[in-house]
């Protein structure tokens, strides 16, 4: 039998923001084709939770809204923050000492300053945080899903999925590093693109547009996530004759159980 990888913690958020026609738009990227996972997909921001976010957990004077959560919980949202941080410019943090949300030009004003250096790994997260006197504003962050990769996949992922209202005049942009691209886009769009291939879509991503798509608003999709059970989806795979099938729990909440993922080429 062959020896499966252990998964690594990780994070993403969902961006929201009511759009026009009645529709909510997610902020999604392009990753870069010479990423090692899931180059060119169109994905939400995210990555893994690292030593500096655990560093962070530590400093309770660096985030609010994390009572009542365990310290995993608070570095796979302080991960979430980071990550998005990172790869849009998006900061969901508060004044320590007014206690009132980053606006756009000061989120702006620190990603100009710092987002460079930040990931090239020049300056930590803790610092910018300390030296802006912020704090992460945990409590932005509502859980909308849990996956883990499948067992036997050589590169394997335990993410917390989030849904967040974007901060007002907060419209990020890509990094060109890890992303090449990024767009404001609804669900329904977003989907629809990836049937017809203008996107390439990861199978859990799909999934998550196709239920966030049923909220008529912001303010719907958060208290839908807010009244969910979350059940985890490891999903397994099996071989069939036209291809390939993923089995997930009926119960996850995402219309179904059995999908078929692709033709055999």
């Amino acid at each position: 039998m062959a020896e499966t990888s252990s998964s690594r913690p990780a994070s993403t958020i969902l961006l929201l923001r009511d759009g026009a026609a009645r529709e909510i738009e997610v902020f999604m990227m392009v990753r870069h084709h010479q990423i090692e996972f899931n180059s060119g997909a169109l994905v939400f921001p995210g990555g893994s939770v690292d030593a500096g976010d655990n560093e962070i957990v530590a400093r309770a004077d660096l985030y609010s809204g994390g009572e009542g959560l365990s310290e995993a919980d608070r570095g796979f949202r302080i991960a979430a923050i980071r990550e998005t941080f990172e790869e849009s410019g998006i900061l969901l943090a508060r004044s320590r000492d007014t206690g009132a949300p980053v606006d756009a030009k000061r989120a702006g004003e620190i990603a100009d300053a710092h987002r460079v250096a930040l990931n090239e790994h020049k300056i930590s997260f803790l610092s910018i945080l300390g030296d802006h006197g912020l704090q992460l504003a945990l409590d932005t962050l509502v859980p909308y899903a849990h996956w883990i990769t499948p067992e036997g996949m050589p590169k394997r992922f335990d993410t917390w999925f989030f849904l967040a209202a974007a901060p007002p005049d907060q419209l990020g942009a890509h990094d060109g590093r890890e992303s090449t691209d990024s767009i404001w886009i609804s669900p329904r769009e977003a989907v629809e693109g990836g049937e017809s291939g203008r996107f390439k879509l990861p199978f859990p991503t799909t999934r998550n547009l196709i239920r966030l798509a049923k909220q008529p608003s912001v303010s719907a999709a958060l208290e839908h996530a807010r009244g969910l059970s979350i059940v985890t989806v490891m999903p397994v795979m099996t071989k069939t004759e036209t291809g390939r099938q993923l089995r997930i729990p009926r119960d996850a909440g995402y219309d179904g159980e059995v999908f078929e993922v692709g033709a055999v080429g």
